[in-house]
């Protein structure tokens, strides 16, 4: 009986640790990406002149067999960078078979953080840095290229969810693949010129709705919008969460004095490529009565472990994934 109990226990341990290396990258690989820094003025006019730049990512491969070609997201750091929650993103995608490529923005450019100064880089260059990193990971002997997404948070959340509207995929999107879904976590929602077409794959939204760095509101009346016109877009809001819920680092509850924000602002896109501030009626600049500074962050492990599940249950459907 001893015996037994030993081996029982034994192949449980055996059970256990398989499950859990599941949750580390089998193969980590760094890649270079041929990009450039666009303004958001050069983005939205289409051009092409932006200054060039060498950025990276690091694409981490799950557990599996030989030969396989992995469903793939591409994960678009905030702010701050790429932090802890990417990380651990990587963990819980990587333990259902998703490989994850981390793109860094920041570095090549000499850029630690934009958290004080949103102008060291527009979020629509983060955009071309992802159509970048698709070029990339299309031709990837291990991803598949029919199933690669995008995962932007705050900042890169721009990147998510505006990679889906058809006239900037004409214009910068990568010629060898589509992204199959589009999700973001508390990204700022805008008012682009044809933002309401859009390529007819998933967008997923994820948002604090205690968030007073990137309020929720503007995401929701931009997903009213979609879904008026048929599009297969949906935002869940988890309660009592603050940006960066899912930041296992946080308190739950801190203030950022320095952060820059611009909560009041109603803006959206104006001619010549400008963004212009709906109540002025003028360009937008970072120094309008409707900015400032200061923000709420905080760890919610209720609001996380909830988005966890939500985020793997779209994952699984959208990739057409078999439970794991």
């Amino acid at each position: 009986m001893k015996v037994v109990k030993g081996l029982i226990a034994g192949i449980a341990m055996v059970l256990a640790s398989s499950v859990c290396a599941q949750q580390y990258a089998a193969r980590t690989e760094v890649h270079p990406i041929q990009s450039m820094t666009l303004s958001t003025a050069q983005f939205l006019s289409g051009k092409t002149d932006g200054k060039p730049v060498t950025l990276a990512g690091e694409l981490r491969v799950p557990v599996g067999k030989p030969g396989t070609k992995f469903p793939t997201l591409i994960a678009v750091h905030g702010s701050s960078g790429i932090g802890i929650n990417i990380d651990r993103w990587a963990h819980e995608l990587n333990s259902i078979g998703v490989a994850v490529f981390l793109l860094d923005s920041f570095t090549g450019r000499g850029i630690t953080s934009t958290v004080a100064d949103q102008g060291l880089l527009d979020h629509l260059a983060m955009l071309y840095d992802a159509y970048r990193a698709l070029d990339l990971l299309a031709t990837h002997p291990m991803v598949d290229p029919q199933r690669i997404g995008v995962l932007g948070f705050s900042k890169g959340g721009v990147a998510s969810v505006y990679a889906a509207m058809n006239r900037f995929n004409e214009t910068y999107g990568s010629k060898k693949a589509r992204f199959a879904t589009y999700m973001a976590f508390y990204p700022p929602c805008y008012k682009y010129i044809d933002d309401e077409k859009i390529d007819a794959k998933p967008i997923r939204i994820f948002h604090g709705e205690a968030d007073d760095y990137v309020p929720i509101a503007p995401c929701r009346d931009y997903v009213s919008r979609l879904q008026a016109r048929g599009a297969d877009v949906s935002i869940i809001g988890y309660p009592d969460s603050y940006h960066g819920f899912d930041s296992q680092t946080l308190p739950p509850q801190v203030r950022l004095p320095q952060a820059q924000q611009a909560v009041k602002c109603r803006l959206e896109e104006g001619a010549g490529g400008s963004i212009v501030n709906i109540d002025t009626g003028k360009p937008f600049e970072r120094t309008d009565a409707c900015t400032g500074v200061g923000a709420t962050v905080g760890y919610n492990k209720d609001a996380h472990m909830k988005a966890i599940e939500d985020v793997k249950r779209e994952v699984k459907a959208v990739f057409k994934m078999e439970s794991r």
